[in-house]
């Protein structure tokens, strides 16, 4: 936190930033026993996008006062227990479908109506297929990279979007529309005899996202600074734990339901509705509202126009919404930005499309490919909680450029992998690297701008990357479907040396 204040005989005007990402660590908080005090308060926190909100609250106080965040406070907000609960029970329900895809989308192929939306969308692309020789078994690798895409950008369009709401009508009811609207696309699942339904079912939970971003605004809402990374801490090990488990479930669900007869997909897609109407009912019944009326935002237009600015792609790469920083800051903040979007864009898109080399390379079942996703995000978690989090301030850099330069042998050791070990080694490298860049990554650019902005610059950054995760996975199936994988595997490999070399070469420290 950063707390700037200057005076005029009574009057004091306090300046508090509260940046929320999950990568954060907590700093030092003070407290002020003041006359009159007049706060400027800015939130801004961020998922896969940014909320924004400014409050303007002046109080008269008799004798002496502290803050609500003082720093002689250091236990956790109960409601941060309650956002860790709602998040695993939603990440566990999100995560199932990973090792389900390449299987469901097959069964469209075979299932789906001929007057259907699969085989429609299936000669639009016959044209392309026969010119550059892609086979037929590709095309759900083609399909998947489509629905991936979406789902993102979705996210990243809706997430500001509702978080401008929350500031204006209160964090627990839009809370609860996103986790309404992430139950109704579990039911379109379920119901899903035809590829049409299925797309419609991730349009509605792609645009019911913004629960990821309202849960970080309402942990900076109740935590003090002591104790606001404990909180962040928390989010990240709820990810960690849904990306572990959850693909496992579903992987175990697809393979009991392979030897039923009907639609198989049922099962996995009633329990993702059991867990996200527990989530409903959980945020219903246990949720406070932590925003009260008085410190909202008085107008919906002007709080979303100010969401808007996450989504303009111009500002985003040239970080126009911040303001009052040295232009070498700036230059230093725009070649990051360009740096982790370009990173996220090949990374996410060869990522992407790991479910889909395994399934057709090396015939993996659901099964296998939930245990590889158990053995991915296990490493990832070992490696972030035992060591990057402990990283001393000189060596974040060093890290995130090791890290960059780990990826480029990891996605060439999976193209070339025509044995499991080959496969396993390039994976564990893809974890360790992956538990490296983005923290890191995340570090190096909070130190850029003045203490004011560190929100907004933190928000632009994360609209990037969620950007490049909207562009990443279609480009890539494009790439697999039409030259292979082995070629798309060792180009996007080579050409994430780019990264490596433009961040070593870049002058922050």
């Amino acid at each position: 936190m950063v707390y700037t204040h200057s005076s005029s005989r009574n009057l004091r005007t306090s300046h508090i930033t509260y940046t929320s990402d999950n990568e954060e660590t907590a700093a030092d908080t003070q407290s002020r026993t003041v006359t009159q005090k007049k706060r400027d308060v800015t939130y801004t926190t961020t998922e896969s996008t940014s909320l924004r909100r400014k409050v303007i609250n002046s109080l008269e106080l008799n004798g002496s006062s502290t803050s609500n965040h003082s720093s002689g406070s250091l236990r956790t907000h109960p409601t941060v227990y309650i956002v860790f609960v709602s998040l695993l029970l939603d990440l566990l329900a999100f995560t199932m479908i990973l090792p389900l895809l390449p299987s469901l989308l097959d069964h469209y192929s075979l299932n789906d109506s001929p007057s259907g939306m699969y085989p429609w969308l299936l000669g639009k692309v016959r044209y392309f297929q026969e010119l550059v020789g892609a086979p037929d078994r590709f095309n759900s690798v083609l399909f998947g990279g489509f629905l991936g895409s979406l789902f993102s950008f979705l996210q990243f369009v809706a997430s500001p979007l509702v978080g401008g709401l929350s500031d204006v009508y209160g964090r627990k009811p839009v809370m609860l529309i996103c986790l309404i609207g992430i139950a109704s696309s579990y039911v379109l699942w379920a119901l899903s005899k035809s590829f049409a339904l299925f797309v419609l079912a991730r349009i509605v939970g792609g645009l019911s996202k913004g629960n990821v971003s309202l849960s970080m605004a309402v942990i900076a809402d109740v935590s003090s600074l002591a104790t606001r990374g404990r909180g962040m801490a928390l989010v990240g090990i709820a990810f960690s734990v849904g990306f572990i488990v959850g693909p496992v479930i579903g992987a175990m669900f697809a393979r009991w339901s392979h030897g039923q007869s009907g639609d198989w997909f049922v099962v996995p897609a009633l329990f993702a509705l059991c867990l996200a109407l527990t989530d409903v009912a959980f945020v219903l019944v246990c949720f406070k509202e932590t925003l009260p009326k008085e410190k909202r935002a008085r107008s919906v237009a002007g709080s979303l126009s100010q969401a808007t600015a996450y989504i303009n792609l111009p500002d985003l790469f040239h970080f126009k919404a911040v303001k009052n920083i040295p232009h070498s800051d700036l230059v230093e903040l725009q070649r990051l930005g360009f740096i982790y979007f370009v990173y996220l864009l090949l990374y996410s898109g060869l990522e992407f499309t790991l479910t889909f080399l395994t399934h057709h390379t090396f015939n993996y079942t659901s099964m296998q490919q939930g245990w590889m996703f158990f053995v991915i995000g296990l490493a990832m978690a070992v490696m972030q909680g035992g060591y990057v989090r402990r990283l001393p301030e000189h060596k974040i850099k060093p890290t995130a450029v090791t890290g960059l330069l780990l990826i480029v042998p990891s996605f060439i050791c999976v193209g070339l992998a025509s044995s499991p070990m080959l496969l396993y080694i390039g994976l564990l490298l893809f974890a360790i690297s992956t538990a490296m860049v983005v923290p890191c990554m995340m570090t190096l650019v909070s130190k850029l701008g003045s203490h004011d902005q560190k929100g907004t610059v933190m928000g632009i950054f994360r609209s990037l990357g969620a950007l490049a995760r909207a562009v990443g996975p279609i480009l890539a199936s494009i790439a697999f479907w039409s030259i292979g994988s082995t070629v798309t595997y060792l180009v996007g490999g080579v050409a994430l040396l780019w990264p490596w070399m433009m961040l070593r070469r870049s002058t922050i420290t």
